[in-house]
């Protein structure tokens, strides 16, 4: 008894060390899926390497290696993950209306529906401040056809479909509209949401991968440089090419530290040369941790660009469905990164997206009609704040 006693005493021990380790700051560094590099608490200098197997975790540790007992490192990597996980979220929730869009009070109530032509159903309110009536369809203002309709296509078009099939399923809906409806909806919402998205802060790790993937524009060959998160997939950034070995990425990786404040700890590319001009430009740095770049990738290898392969056949399948992209600047790759961030899941991720990854939760049961409104809602808040300041 006595023995176990002990036993649990030493576990709770290592626990509290391993706490503390995770608690201090460039203290465990991670190198790939499951393998982590922990500093040495007694000697300077010194690292550990944590890794974990299909028979547990395993570390480098002589705790570890004499005693075949879990040390304050696998204690203390386990204990990052999990804070990792509880970071504070960033919830996005459906819009709901709360002030007068006239005079800002928030003394309002519901004063009946308003039908549109169209048939839709839209809620009005009154203000007991300055008695006006209003109603608002965020996001969806002189639409003729309805939120639901605009999202299923949206839905229907970036799961795969093509514009005139995703015509045809509307009409099975009972919403009659031409493919070219289709097109002009996907591009305005997806350049609005886009502008929205670039500022929400993603919570990415310290290790990013990049490459390119060639994309026809017209009959012509051109490249789409995409920056991904390796541990949440979550797509950071993109540019197109008119080629490839000439092209300089760097306004692509100053996006990435843009959006997600921080420069990684190490960046996954292949060869092309321009990435490591780059890299040495935008992320290198002799200020707190040094960054690495990795190139010497190979399919068969420990190191590996899978992850970023399997992003590059999303935009491939869509391409094929597409027979090609129509212009360079084209709303349909920024629709295609909301896709992939944010409405679709991940089996790599446990069936989560890359934003609930990174800490991003969309509420609501049709995601993409809260991000269209919130979207819509942070495009207006500076006309709104002038308005109510001229009403002051």
């Amino acid at each position: 008894m006595d023995v176990d006693v002990c036993m649990a005493t030493a576990t709770e021990l290592r626990q509290t060390k391993g706490k503390m380790i995770a608690n201090m700051e460039n203290q465990i560094e991670r190198v790939f899926d499951f393998e982590y590099l922990v500093n040495s608490q007694s000697k300077e200098g010194k690292q550990y390497r944590v890794v974990k197997t299909n028979q547990g975790w395993g570390c480098t540790c002589p705790d570890y290696l004499y005693r075949a007992w879990n040390c304050k490192h696998i204690y203390a990597v386990q204990i990052s993950f999990e804070l990792r996980q509880e970071v504070a979220k960033r919830i996005i929730e459906p819009v709901s209306i709360t002030s007068c869009q006239f005079c800002g009070s928030q003394s309002i109530k519901k004063y009946g529906i308003r039908k549109t032509k169209n048939g839709q159903n839209i809620q009005r309110f009154i203000c007991e401040f300055c008695n006006r009536t209003f109603s608002l369809n965020i996001g969806f203002e002189k639409m003729k056809h309805n939120p639901q309709a605009i999202t299923t296509a949206m839905q229907l078009y970036f799961s795969g479909e093509s514009l005139r099939n995703t015509q045809k399923s509307l009409r099975l809906l009972g919403v009659q509209v031409c493919h070219r409806t289709v097109y002009n909806w996907i591009q305005k919402y997806s350049e609005l949401m886009a502008k929205y998205a670039d500022k929400i802060n993603p919570g990415v790790s310290d290790v990013w991968r990049a490459d390119e993937i060639y994309v026809k524009v017209r009959g012509d060959q051109k490249y789409l440089f995409a920056l991904m998160d390796d541990e949440t997939r979550y797509w950071i950034a993109q540019e197109v090419a008119d080629t490839k070995e000439k092209h300089n990425p760097r306004g692509l990786f100053a996006e990435g530290k843009e959006i997600t404040g921080k420069r990684p700890v190490r960046l996954i590319t292949d060869g092309l040369e321009s990435y490591h001009n780059a890299w040495k430009k935008e992320f290198r740095s002799n200020v707190g941790v040094r960054s690495e770049h990795i190139q010497d990738i190979a399919i068969d290898g420990k190191i590996h660009n899978n992850k970023m392969e399997r992003m590059n056949g999303e935009i491939r399948d869509r391409e094929k469905t597409m027979r090609g992209l129509k212009i360079k600047e084209t709303p349909i790759l920024k629709g295609m990164q909301i896709f992939h961030n944010f409405i679709r899941t991940h089996e790599g991720l446990k069936g989560k997206t890359p934003g609930e990854a990174c800490g991003i939760e969309v509420k609501g049961e049709n995601k993409w009609k809260t991000l269209i409104e919130n979207a819509s809602v942070a495009n207006k808040e500076p006309k709104a704040k002038e308005r109510l300041e001229d009403f002051a």
